[in-house]
């Protein structure tokens, strides 16, 4: 059973997944999940620790391999792609500050992603202020993270917030048609959440990317959340609109009720 109020779409997904699971050691982590995600729509993943979300991100990027199911791209089956493979063709996740060079500028980690995304070399004694346009763009991504001011910054110098806002802009610089981000706001101060809200809440106007978020903060969730999915077990327990999910008794009783409990003591 499931809280579903979902719309009914005429267009090809750009990403799905199909009785996707895996098991670790005889514990199945996720549990034959089959859903598909629009442009033009945020889809948030929630649910209770080591419900699995990570996990399906995981498989859905393709960090790992799945033990049965498929995952598609624009309606291509994908499962066997690793992950560089599928960044190439447009999932672009952040990965809670794996990715930065932490010896490097702001704006150098940033200009990598852009030269990575062309799939460019440097010829020899070739210099960075020679490439203009990868200049550019860098400047672009950071302007729209709001880190313009930090570009020739250390990342090891840079505040826990800040640190989120830079793997943002990195996966703006990879232009992806699916956008993935894992609990983006996660130890960010409250005067630094909006800029990130803000700039996600926009990526999702423009209508060309599809969004997904995991996300535990319901205030991140509704503001943000067109579509909410709620793992439990690995197991997709419901699939709808914010309002009809948030309400079914099914996940008051798996997952927001005890917060609720919590709250009312």
């Amino acid at each position: 059973m499931s809280a579903s109020s979902k719309p009914v779409h005429t267009k090809l997904p750009s990403l799905s997944t199909e009785q996707l699971s895996i098991s670790f050691g005889g514990h199945t982590a996720v549990n034959q999940v089959t859903a598909a995600f629009y442009p033009g729509t945020l889809s948030v993943i929630v649910g209770p620790n080591g419900a699995g979300k990570t996990t399906y991100f995981n498989l859905m990027s393709g960090q790992l391999a799945a033990s049965s199911g498929r995952v598609l791209l624009q309606g291509e089956d994908i499962s066997r792609h690793g992950a560089a493979e599928r960044t190439q063709r447009g999932i672009g996740r952040a990965f809670q500050l794996s990715n930065l060079f932490p010896h490097l500028t702001v704006m150098e980690n940033v200009r990598l992603a852009v030269q990575g995304k062309h799939q460019r070399r440097l010829q020899l004694f070739s210099r960075w202020n020679s490439h203009r346009d990868w200049i550019e763009k860098a400047a672009h991504y950071l302007d729209r993270v709001a880190l313009a001011t930090r570009q020739d910054d250390l990342v090891a110098n840079l505040s826990h917030g800040d640190k989120r806002k830079l793997e943002v802009a990195l996966l703006l610089a990879l232009e992806p048609t699916v956008m993935m981000f894992d609990e983006p706001t996660a130890g960010m101060s409250i005067d630094e959440v909006p800029v990130i809200l803000d700039l996600i809440h926009d990526i999702k106007a423009q209508g060309q990317h599809t969004v997904l978020l995991v996300e535990h903060k319901m205030d991140v969730v509704r503001a943000l959340a067109d579509r909410v999915m709620v793992l439990h077990n690995g197991c997709l327990l419901a699939d709808g609109d914010p309002e009809t999910v948030m309400a079914s008794q099914l996940v008051q009783e798996a997952y927001l009720g005890a917060s609720a409990k919590e709250t009312d003591h």
